[in-house]
């Protein structure tokens, strides 16, 4: 094969894996997204002890035949991918990468096929395939808000781990082993139980000052449970206003990039701020 048969070789099928705007392109997309789902049905039917006492064989080769044919795609997606670097790093190229591997290593450890579940992340394909760009700017608009809250979270998590030490200590010495509180992690693992109002009931305080000290640690996590919810949502509050409305005021367009998935470039943009790849 000469050098411009690959050329165009290469061409056409990168316009079939990534031309999610040609009619080749998204019939692909939906084999894919097919595929994807059988597979996903596969290893959670293969989980039933019955079905897989029965159907075990079938089970194994679904999965090979599977695996096989996500590898062959992932190549000739970094095979034909403007930037190979680009796609591998991305998004949807390491969460394609790591729907294969869990099988190889299964060779090596056993039960860690069942991890090709990840494969479920692949089906957020459908978004780009339906064009459902608002749903891909409402995802952007989360992801900028969990990052602009991130400081605070950690910090409001430090003290939350701070109060399931001190209070898991204290009950520590209340209840003592006696009471199930056998050390001090033991004890930490009943605050945080309860703090998250869980309540396993498997550690449970006896004394009347335990139970005292058990009631302070519900109330306050009541209002533990509120706190993020609370800045995280003042962060997506915020969030159309400085980032998204600032977006639409320098022109970026609600379109996709074919090699990594990035939403959203500006008008005179020829290629993806993310990947490098030309739009």
């Amino acid at each position: 094969m000469s050098k411009l048969d690959r050329s165009n070789l290469r061409e056409e099928i990168y316009t079939i894996i990534f031309g999610t705007d040609t009619p080749a392109g998204k019939r692909f997309d939906i084999i894919l997204l097919v595929l994807i789902a059988l597979s996903t049905l596969t290893v959670m039917l293969e989980s039933i002890v019955e079905l897989n006492t029965d159907y075990g064989a079938w089970f194994i080769w679904a999965e090979y035949t599977f695996t096989f044919l996500f590898t062959i795609e992932y190549i000739l997606r970094l095979w034909t991918a403007r930037k190979a670097l680009g796609y591998a790093t991305s998004f949807y190229g390491i969460i394609d990468l790591l729907s294969i591997l869990p099988t190889y290593l299964a060779f090596f450890v056993s039960s860690t096929h069942f991890l090709t579940i990840i494969r479920i992340f692949r089906l957020m394909r459908i978004f780009r395939v339906l064009k459902i760009a608002r749903f891909m700017r409402e995802g952007d608009a989360l992801w900028i808000s969990l990052k602009a809250s991130r400081a605070k979270i950690s910090v409001f998590l430090f003290a939350v781990f701070n109060v399931a030490i001190i209070m898991g200590t204290i009950m520590y010495i209340i209840e003592g082993a006696e009471h199930g509180f056998t050390s001090i992690p033991r004890s930490i693992y009943w605050a945080i139980v309860t703090m998250t109002t869980v309540g396993f009931g498997d550690i449970h305080p006896h004394t009347d000052l335990g139970q005292f000290f058990s009631v302070i640690l519900m109330v306050v996590g009541y209002g533990i449970i509120a706190v993020p919810t609370g800045i995280i949502g003042v962060e997506m509050f915020k969030t159309p206003e400085s980032k998204v409305n600032q977006a639409e005021k320098s022109k970026l367009k609600p379109r996709h990039c074919n090699n990594c998935g990035r939403t959203g470039h500006l008008e005179e943009a020829k290629f993806c701020m993310q990947c490098g790849a030309e739009l």
